[in-house]
């Protein structure tokens, strides 16, 4: 009988061999001899020697690049710190392969502080001098000053907190300012009395227990439930209201009751449902659907109510609103709003058209998606955003309609918003159209896009290195400055090259003669702020989700390119290839023929008569070809090619979603822009702290005239002070909860006390 120790071989699993780091299911790290090899699904990706530490801090920017590893599973395999993988990135992005090769330690000729200073650090620290001021005097970073003081032992005491008056000490948040002085609002204007919801009135006492006023509904007696409050710990999600102030700013409420009335005798009614929609957007339920996995009690408290509206009641709203046909008109009213609250960043305007792809069964017109490199069935919306990225107002293309198309009709729109002001629109090759630039410098707008085709290249002796600092940002390019001519001297524009490291030119036409040219080729750059708003709505808002799958009749004498014709080009291709395949064969017999035996020409033609004759009938085949698609229409009705009706997706209930995210984002955005002088890392992790904030938990607690929201800590310390600091420029707005007339109040809670465990 075999013993217990050789029971292990009846059942052999995987076993790894000795020298190997598994670094997750896919990728490999193994040791051989002086090397080590990193393998993915079986396949080296990268060897290097055991003491290189650049090819090695590249093998670790690979994985995680190239979304085979994330750093924690790349720094545990390596024995490196997250922290570090994060360096090398940094470092590998901004200076190559060469930058990882960098020493460690400190930098050179940075001043360190001397031993003979940390007296003077001392007496400092104990008059009250902030960390930053000491370092300025002493001419070293503030890292260095905190690095010491945490090196002598000087104890870290948290900034000061200052508990809300008549309510719990628990509940903080930051001084408003120097001598108790508001602080300015950063992220846009405040709300103002025009943006308030009147207050509604409830028959419940019982914020819990709201029977009387869902009979009132039911009876036709109530248009919307007032909303009601009661403190409550711990609340889930509670964080989403940090956003209210921003959204009642962006008069998304009085402009949609001035638009749609009201939805009729309800409980859930237009107010609650924008608020409901709102805050579903900012804790990413991405669909009505979403709300399955979301408790209603939770989520009504957060509202105010006893519960919140579920999937079905979501939807049959949003169809009631749809039903009223008037979403582009609050796309506009929005977009007047925004203009007149942000009118500086209505300067540069950019236009871009994004591509949602239909998966379902009905024959809708494709387009061609850049992100697939595929033609599917598809519809296109044009998007204009302002000089920051943040979205303006959106525009559903006709059966896809390309830029040239459409530009004129979405500028109508712009003009009508900024009024008879010159604004600047930036857009790409897509809308590249001389005749439509001469139309669009005659209704008095500026334009600035890369020039489309061919065009002379620039010598390499006029380009000059051009540096400047532009919204905060230093920029650098390689440029060459010129006019140019088009449509035979009707149009003069400025070109201005970008020369790249590998010797590619960027050709980019302009109207504007008064911006320096570094500011030209940054602006024409910045419209990556445009797809990076694309990708985060995709994938954070879910923008190309179906919100419903009605069709409605579309124009059946919408002209479409003709399939017979593309048909007819397809097969002139290939008989054109295959005479030139013929052509070439003919060719080499006679390159080849044997003069003794053939000397002349026509026995040539004899000897490969066969050949020729092909050739022949080649060539008739391409000439019936031709004048077979010479006489197909090259454009026909679109009832000629449907066999069924012509119909198109629904427009209305998903532009009124996306009117409602962009709403979202722009709130988002907004708090984002507060928390800059809180954060230092916002550029890099703005929208991730603000939306882990949206999404923390919190008390509340209600008094006669507040609602005070408590957020629970973050994460970590830094990221808490942000956020309490942020709470306290919040404080001074004093907005209202939507129809109450409770003022909102925040606050982040202070962390629990350390306890011992003996």
């Amino acid at each position: 009988m075999a013993g217990a120790d050789d029971q292990s071989d009846l059942f052999p699993g995987p076993r790894v061999p000795s020298g190997t780091t598994v670094i997750n299911d896919r990728c490999l790290l193994r040791g051989e001899q002086d090397f080590r090899i990193v393998l993915v699904s079986g396949i080296v990706l990268l060897q290097y020697a055991t003491g290189d530490r650049m090819a090695e801090a590249y093998a670790l920017v690979s994985l995680v690049q190239q979304g085979w590893a994330d750093q924690r599973e790349v720094a545990r395999a390596f024995g490196y710190s997250v922290r570090s993988v994060r360096r090398y990135q940094r470092r590998f992005e901004a200076g190559g392969l060469a930058a990882l090769g960098q020493a460690g330690g400190y930098p050179a000729r940075r001043p360190r502080l001397p031993r003979s200073r940390e007296q003077l650090v001392r007496r400092w620290k104990g008059q009250g001098l902030a960390t930053r001021e000491i370092a300025r005097r002493l001419g070293v970073t503030p890292k260095a000053v905190r690095k010491l003081l945490k090196r002598l032992g000087w104890p870290e005491r948290p900034p000061e907190q200052l508990p809300l008056p008549g309510g719990d000490p628990n509940l903080s948040a930051f001084p408003a300012g120097a001598a108790g002085e508001p602080l300015p609002p950063a992220g846009g204007p405040a709300p103002s009395a025009r943006d308030a919801e009147p207050a509604l009135a409830s028959g419940d006492t019982d914020p819990a227990d709201r029977r009387g006023d869902r009979l009132l509904a039911y009876l036709g007696v109530l248009d919307d439930a007032a909303p009601l409050f009661q403190s409550s710990p711990r609340v889930p999600q509670a964080g989403v209201l940090l956003a209210l102030p921003a959204l009642v700013a962006s008069g998304v409420f009085p402009i949609a009751r001035q638009i749609y009335g009201s939805l009729g005798p309800a409980f859930y009614g237009l107010r609650t449902t924008l608020v409901a929609l709102l805050l579903m957007a900012l804790l990413r339920i991405k669909r009505p659907e979403g709300l399955k996995e979301h408790a209603p009690g939770d989520l009504g408290r957060v509202l105010g109510l006893d519960r919140a509206p579920e999937v079905k009641t979501v939807r049959r709203k949003l169809s009631r609103l749809a039903a009223c046909g008037r979403a582009a008109e609050f796309g506009r009213a929005l977009a007047r709003r925004r203009v007149a609250d942000r009118g500086a960043a209505m300067g540069f305007l950019y236009i871009d058209g994004h591509v949602r792809v239909y998966h379902g069964q009905r024959p809708l017109p494709k387009t061609h998606v850049a992100r697939m490199r595929l033609a599917m069935p598809a519809t296109t919306d044009y998007w204009v955003n302002d000089a920051v990225g943040d979205p303006l107002f959106v525009v559903t293309a006709e059966a896809n309609a390309g830029m040239v198309k459409m530009l004129p009709g979405v500028l109508a729109e712009v003009r009508a918003l900024v009024g008879p002001r010159r604004v600047t629109v930036v857009f790409d090759r897509g809308g590249y159209s001389p005749k439509l630039f001469l139309t669009l410098l005659a209704d008095g707008f500026d334009l600035l896009t890369y020039r489309k085709g061919r065009s002379r290249r620039v010598a390499r002796t006029r380009f000059t290195l051009h540096e400047a600092v532009i919204d905060g940002c230093t920029v650098s390019y390689t440029l060459a400055d010129q006019g140019v001519r088009l449509l035979a001297g009707k149009l003069r524009l400025r070109q201005v090259t970008r020369l790249a490291a590998n010797g590619h030119q960027t050709p980019i036409l302009t109207s504007r003669r008064d911006l320096p040219a570094v500011e030209v080729a940054y602006r024409m750059f910045e419209r990556w702020r445009q797809e990076n708003f694309f990708k985060y709505l995709r994938e954070e808002y879910a923008l190309d989700a179906l919100v419903d799958y009605e069709i409605v009749p579309d124009n059946p004498d919408r002209e479409v390119p003709n399939p017979k014709r593309r048909e007819l080009t397809a097969k002139l291709e290939q008989a054109r290839v295959a005479f030139a395949q013929l052509t070439a064969e003919y060719g080499a017999e006679a390159l080849m023929n044997p003069e003794r035996a053939r000397p002349t020409m026509r026995g040539f033609k004899i000897a490969h008569g066969p050949l020729a004759a092909r050739l022949r009938t080649a060539f008739g085949r391409i000439t019936a070809l031709e004048q077979a698609r010479a006489a197909t229409r090259a454009r026909i009705p679109v009832r000629e090619v449907v066999e069924t009706d012509v119909v198109k997706l629904a427009p209305e209930r998903k532009l009124l979603t996306n009117l409602l995210k962009m709403v979202a984002y722009q709130a988002e955005s907004d708090l984002v822009h507060r928390v800059v002088p809180h954060y230092k890392r916002t550029a890099d992790e703005g929208r991730t702290l603000i939306q882990a904030a949206l999404a923390s938990p919190a008390d509340l607690e209600v008094t006669a005239e507040e609602l005070r929201v408590l957020i629970a800590p973050l994460s970590s310390p830094h990221r808490t002070r942000a956020i309490a600091a942020l709470c306290a420029d919040l404080n001074t707005q004093s907005v209202l909860f939507p129809g109450s007339r409770l003022r909102l109040r925040y606050g982040v809670a202070l962390p629990p006390a350390k306890r011992t465990i003996l």
